[in-house]
């Protein structure tokens, strides 16, 4: 099989992580990089994802990363946002590329946003190429998950799923992403500006509901500061006592006649420098009542990375496992899975 000529936009800590994936599994080769930093643009992609010289230069634009150059697949690592993910892939689809993003509000906006869902599905079904918004959360441990958990079930009453993590152990970035550092004052101020909150928990809803065929008639996050008692300490950043190591949130999704105090879904995830223990927990309260738990829980940049690539592959597939043009999720292709 020749190998997967990939276009990657979005050359941050993500981005270049999944170049490293991308050429450690092999199989696949980065054609054109692009990205809207100044600083980076002809930058080599193998120096700035620190593998050494690709001979592939970061370009400002997708024409000019793609002149003279075909690629099979793209791979857009740049926004959590699906109005800003939206005005990105014109230029994409114009060269009719599959296209593969880490934008959580893609991994299932039929629900939350379905006006701007249908204008993507309908330009990607012109174009006549899939989009498909991956991750591992959202996409895969609180959502794809547990829905296929319940493949055993006869009946599913209600679920949750938990998500706990030491933040210690992520990027920088992640870290000042979940609040680590700010004073509450300060938490409490990015939260009602909206630039401080994990992204996805309202879609995993929304695409869990759709896989039971249950219709949600509300949802709601909930959204405080871990705070800390005591010093802590990263290679990256010192926390002080009375400062936020990091973030509790809780989406909660109710059909008609659910009690309060028993919503159908409730996903709670946690991140925090220091957290005494990661894991992930799914329960499954039904016939027969299933319960599934990970100790010290799964890597989130590694997962996700490895998301990306197994992803990339099956979007570039012909034949049977050929994912059909438009709006797609996790629930719409076969399972994606590790291959060498």
């Amino acid at each position: 099989m020749s190998e997967i000529r990939v276009l990657q936009v979005g050359l941050g800590p993500i981005g270049q992580m999944v170049t490293r994936y991308l050429l450690d599994r092999g199989g696949f080769e980065v054609v054109a990089a692009v990205d809207a930093d100044m600083s980076l643009i002809g930058l080599d992609l193998g120096d700035l994802a620190d593998v050494g010289p690709l001979g592939v230069e970061v370009s400002g634009t997708v024409p000019a990363a793609l002149n003279g150059v075909e690629a099979d697949v793209a791979i857009v690592s740049t926004t959590s946002s699906l109005s800003r993910l939206e005005k990105q892939l014109p230029p994409l689809l114009a060269h009719k590329l599959p296209i593969v993003s880490t934008c959580e509000e893609l991994v299932y906006p039929w629900s939350s946003q379905p006006e701007v869902a249908r204008r993507i599905d309908a330009a990607a079904r012109q174009a006549g190429a899939p989009i498909l918004g991956v991750g591992v959360n959202p996409g895969f441990l609180m959502d794809l998950l547990p829905v296929a958990l319940s493949g055993v079930c006869q009946r599913v009453d209600q679920i949750t799923v938990e998500r706990v993590q030491d933040a210690q152990f992520r990027r920088l970035p992640f870290q000042q992403k979940i609040g680590a550092g700010l004073t509450p004052a300060q938490f409490d101020a990015k939260v009602r500006e909206g630039t401080l909150r994990h992204v996805g928990l309202t879609e995993s809803m929304h695409m869990i509901a759709a896989a039971f065929g249950w219709k949600l008639v509300e949802t709601e996050e909930q959204i405080e500061p871990v705070i800390t008692e005591r010093e802590v300490r990263t290679a990256d950043l010192t926390v002080a006592p009375g400062q936020a190591v990091g973030v509790t949130q809780r989406g909660y999704g109710y059909r008609l006649g659910d009690d309060a105090d028993t919503p159908a879904i409730a996903l709670i995830f946690r991140a925090a420098v220091g957290e005494p223990e990661s894991y992930e927990c799914i329960v499954l309260q039904g016939v027969p009542p299933i319960e599934m738990r990970i100790p010290g829980g799964v890597n989130g940049d590694v997962a996700t990375c490895a998301v990306v690539v197994n992803a990339a592959r099956a979007l570039a597939a012909s034949g049977a496992d050929h994912v059909q043009p438009g709006l797609r999720t996790m629930l719409d292709i076969a399972p994606i899975r590790f291959s060498e």
